[in-house]
C-alpha cells in the first residue's frame, strides 16, 4: 500500500487539520469531528455527512447555497449521534434543520438517535434520505437502495431553496423530490484499498468490472469482462432508464463522476457517449457535472446520476454556491 498519510489510525484527524488549513470559509472542529461554515446564516440549515474516504462528499460542500454543517466519521463508517447533534445544535438559528442522510444502515440509525437528540434540545428536525443507487436493492451495508450521486444534488438544490429563505417543510419536500427524480448506476475497474486495511477491498482480475458497485466497494449486480468504453456508457444509461423512464424534450441534470482513481480524459470519454445515447432519445442535458465528486478512496470506476429536472430544480441549480468543492455565480 502506497498513500499520502503518517498513520493509518489518524488519516481523518490529519485530513481535517488540513480541511482547516486551507479553507477559511470553514471552521474545523477536529476533536468532535464537525465541519461547519465560518460565518452563520439565519435560515434553515443543513446538515449532512457519513463516512470518509468519499471526499469531496460531505465537507467539500459546506458553505453558501449548500450545507450549514458535515460530519465525517472514520473511513466508511458512519459518523456518531453526537456529532451530528453537536452539527445540528451549532447551526441551529431557530428556524430548524434539515438532515441530508445517505441510505445505509448506520448512518440512518444514528441520524436518527441524532434527530432525538435534537428534539429534545427543541431544534425542529426533517429528514431527507437518499437512495438513488439502482444497482442493487439490498447490500452489505443497507437495506434498500444505496444512496450515493444524488447526494450532491440533493444538497444543492435543497441549499439554494434554504439560502433563499424557505421554510423547515419546504426544503424538506423539494429534497425528497430531487431523491425521487434521480437515479444512479456504477462501474468498477479496480478495488479501492482503505488505509487500515492495507489491501483492496475485493479481487478483480485485470480484465474483468464489477457492474453496479456501491461506494464502499459493495458487489454489483455482476462481475463482467471489460469492455469499450460506448458499450458501459450504454449499460450504465439504460439501467437508469429502465427505472426512470425519460421522454423526448425532457430536461435533466447529469454527472459523471469518478470514483477516485479515474482520470479525468476517460470520465469526459464517458460523458460523451452517455451525452449521445441521451441525444438520440430526444432528452437534453441542461446541466452537467464531470469529474471526483463523491468517490471511493482510490477506486478506479465512474458513476453515472441522472435527474429528472423542472424549471424550478434547474432554477435553483444555478443559484449561487459557494463551497471549497463546487462553486459557481458568486
Amino acid at each position: 500500500m502506497k498513500k499520502f498519510i503518517n498513520t493509518p489510525d489518524t488519516v481523518l484527524q490529519d485530513a481535517l487539520a488540513g480541511i482547516a488549513a486551507a479553507h477559511h470559509s470553514l471552521h474545523v472542529d477536529i476533536e468532535n469531528k464537525v465541519i461547519t461554515r465560518a460565518e452563520r446564516a439565519t435560515k434553515v440549515a443543513l446538515v449532512s455527512g457519513g463516512g470518509s474516504g468519499h471526499e469531496p462528499l460531505h465537507g467539500g460542500f459546506v458553505g453558501t447555497g449548500m450545507l450549514d454543517a458535515a460530519c465525517p466519521g472514520e473511513i466508511f463508517t458512519s459518523p456518531v449521534p453526537d456529532q451530528m447533534h453537536s452539527a445540528a445544535t451549532t447551526v441551529d438559528t431557530g428556524s430548524g434543520v434539515v438532515f441530508i442522510v445517505k441510505n445505509y444502515t448506520g448512518d440512518v440509525m444514528n441520524f436518527q438517535l441524532a434527530a432525538e437528540l435534537a428534539s429534545d434540545d427543541d431544534i425542529q428536525v426533517e429528514t431527507v434520505l437518499v437512495d438513488d443507487d439502482v444497482a442493487v436493492q439490498d447490500s452489505t451495508w443497507t437495506a434498500g437502495r444505496r444512496g450515493t450521486g444524488a447526494t450532491l444534488f440533493v444538497e444543492k438544490i435543497a441549499g439554494a431553496l434554504a439560502e433563499q429563505g424557505g421554510d423547515l417543510k419546504a426544503i424538506a419536500e423539494i429534497g425528497r423530490r430531487v431523491n425521487a427524480a434521480s437515479r444512479s448506476f456504477a462501474i468498477a475497474l479496480t478495488a479501492c484499498t482503505p488505509p487500515a486495511a492495507g489491501r483492496p477491498g475485493f479481487d478483480l482480475p485485470e480484465d474483468e468490472i464489477e457492474v453496479g458497485v456501491g461506494i464502499h466497494g459493495e458487489p454489483g449486480r455482476s462481475r463482467e469482462k471489460i469492455r469499450p468504453a460506448n458499450e458501459l456508457a450504454t449499460t450504465m444509461l439504460e439501467t437508469i432508464l429502465a427505472d426512470l423512464p425519460l421522454s423526448a424534450g425532457d430536461e435533466t441534470i447529469v454527472m459523471l463522476n469518478g470514483l477516485g482513481g479515474t482520470p479525468l480524459i476517460e470520465l469526459y470519454v464517458l460523458f460523451g457517449e452517455v451525452a449521445s445515447r441521451l441525444a438520440e432519445r430526444g432528452v437534453s442535458i441542461a446541466r452537467s457535472l464531470v469529474g471526483n465528486y463523491v468517490t471511493s478512496l482510490d477506486m478506479a470506476g465512474a458513476s453515472l446520476t441522472v435527474c429528472h429536472a423542472d424549471a424550478q430544480l434547474l432554477e435553483l441549480w444555478d443559484a449561487p454556491v459557494n463551497t471549497p468543492a463546487l462553486r459557481w455565480g458568486t
